[in-house]
């Protein structure tokens, strides 16, 4: 029965370790949400700064799985190529010994003092008013249930008896490469290098010597980062070949770094020793849990420097290994690229990456209005069939980004990416009213060449000059609204307000006209819900412009 409980006071360490670490790379991931967008958004051919960028995001959202899946989903969506994806994979890993660096805390005598960080966490989510201030307090709290989850799990094995059953039965297995499997298998089931990392710096604290020898723990560290591949393959499933390309160099990197360190710690035996006579012990006498921290960290830095040259090496490799199909994996007459769902783990580079894609649509409206306006200039009533298919596209695209919307509604937002994605629902309403104009543009098409009517050169021209005023409305407004640029509000407004002048304009030209008998009754229908159809379309694209606010 002892043995139930153990096994039991340990599952409820790991848990307490696992959602304090969840919580707190959540709580990061929302007060860094703005850095995080702008530093995924900057990556670019430098290498180093693709590790950079990749260690810090890591560093931040506690997880290097995370940050290849996101890596994975940002090069399904055509925004980072692979060979930023490889530095940034490579930072990932730097990035998340963090975690082990995080976990040898426990073993100070300072670690009871880092407990209480959980209840101040908890006192400042219940009481603060700033929502900035609430997710400080969840960080902490998240830090603090860490150091709980920890000293719980180290608190199962302070029995003498149980620890030396799990002394003996840790020291049995010896073979190198069955302890590799053994950092795979159980980073594989746990989906975290991290977690598993930190389960053996707790052993490590009991004095437990996985292997029998001080050698053995770094076999499962080293395991553990190729274990932790898992889930960034099974997130490539059904990606495009790109996409899968980056897990593959994920899979490369660490099965590489791997085997040369294996090798390495088989040929000079034992390295425990070795290395701590030379090393370890002088920067952490005694302190086996650090020493681990380091090891972990030594590895993942040393292929990294190893391996980052040689970065497009990686790229002709997964290219090698995952090849192109013949046909194309995703339809080429979509207005939106991949939505990936991979993104929805970090939702402001979600947002982002929809917000881009909005913009498209944006184009994709105005263009479709363009061709029906200038059908109508023609009289050409052909164009009225590839309208309504080009307008099924754009319900089509607005479906999947409404669908896309209600899934980031539901991740873990900060206010201002809420405000977002409510302004954002109104902007995709807009976008499908502009298409819904054009078609009306196509019916007076088809009344103007049907029934015969006449308009004067005067009158074409002016309605040309109104819509090219509403095409230098498109670009002001397409530009405040993708780059979040203020200052051209002031812009769109007055050229809002010459097309609503114009619109005045030509009503009351065309009914001087009429009453002087110049023009034709039945030609009125037609040309005021024109120029109607036509500032309608502009009020749209102006209040896309001021969704920003």
């Amino acid at each position: 029965m002892e043995y139930v409980y153990l096994v039991l006071e340990l599952c409820g360490g790991l848990g307490a370790f696992l959602i304090g670490m969840n919580m707190m790379s959540d709580s990061m991931s929302r007060l860094a949400h703005g850095r995080l967008k702008s530093m995924l958004n900057k990556t670019a051919n430098n290498r180093i700064a693709g590790v950079g960028i990749g260690a810090a995001t890591t560093m931040i959202i506690q997880s290097s799985s995370a940050t290849t899946v996101m890596v994975v989903g940002l090069v399904n969506a055509g925004i980072m190529t692979l060979f930023q994806a490889t530095a940034v994979i490579m930072g990932a890993n730097i990035g998340t010994t963090i975690t082990a660096w995080i976990a040898s805390l426990g073993s100070l005598d300072v670690s009871a003092f880092l407990l209480i960080l959980a209840v101040v966490g908890v006192f400042m989510t219940m009481f603060a008013k700033s929502e900035k201030v609430k997710v400080i307090g969840n960080v902490l709290a998240g830090l603090g249930l860490i150091f709980v989850g920890l000293q719980v799990m180290s608190d199962s094995m302070d029995n003498e008896d149980i620890l030396t059953v799990i002394r003996d039965a840790l020291a049995v297995v010896q073979n190198p490469f069955l302890l590799l499997l053994i950092g795979i298998v159980a980073t594989g089931i746990i989906q975290s290098s991290s977690a598993v990392t930190s389960i053996v710096v707790v052993l490590a604290t009991s004095g437990v010597l996985i292997g029998g020898t001080g050698d053995g723990v770094y076999y499962v560290v080293i395991g553990s980062n190729i274990g932790t591949c898992v889930t960034a393959l099974l997130s490539s499933i059904g990606a495009s070949p790109n996409a899968r390309r980056a897990a593959v160099i994920h899979l490369l990197f660490n099965c590489f770094g791997a085997i040369i360190f294996t090798v390495f710690l088989l040929c000079w035996q034992p390295f425990h020793t070795s290395f701590s006579a030379v090393v370890l012990e002088k920067i952490f006498p005694g302190n086996h849990q650090f020493q681990i921290a380091l090891f972990h960290t030594l590895f993942n830095v040393t292929c990294t420097c190893l391996f980052l040259p040689f970065a497009k090496g990686f790229v002709r490799l997964a290219n090698f290994l995952v090849r192109e199909k013949k046909v194309s994996d995703q339809p080429s007459d979509g207005i939106l690229g991949d939505l990936d769902e991979r993104l929805l783990r970090q939702p402001s580079v979600a947002l982002s990456h929809l917000y881009q894609e909005m913009g498209k649509m944006v184009t994709y409206a105005v263009s479709t209005l363009t061709e029906a306006f200038e059908a109508f200039i023609k009289k050409d009533v052909t164009v009225k069939q590839d309208v309504q298919d080009r307008n099924a596209k754009l319900s089509a695209a607005n479906r999947a980004a409404v669908e896309y919307l209600v899934k980031l509604s539901a991740s873990s937002l900060v206010m201002e990416d809420e405000k977002t994605i409510s302004s954002m629902h109104y902007v995709l309403n807009d976008i499908v009213r502009i298409g819904e104009l054009a078609d009306n543009v196509t019916k007076y098409t088809d009344h103007y060449e049907n029934d015969g009517l006449v308009f004067s050169g005067e009158f074409l021209n002016m309605t040309q000059e109104m819509y090219e005023k509403i095409t230098k409305l498109y670009v002001a407004s397409l530009s405040a609204f993708l780059d979040k640029d203020f200052s051209r509000l002031k812009e769109v407004d007055e050229i809002e307000d010459e097309i609503d002048n114009y619109r005045r304009t030509l009503v009351n030209k065309h009914i001087k006209r009429l009453n002087e008998g110049k023009c034709q009754p039945q030609n009125s229908s037609v040309f005021i819900n024109l120029v109607g159809n036509l500032e309608r379309a502009a009020d749209h694209l102006t209040y896309i412009a001021h969704s920003i606010e």
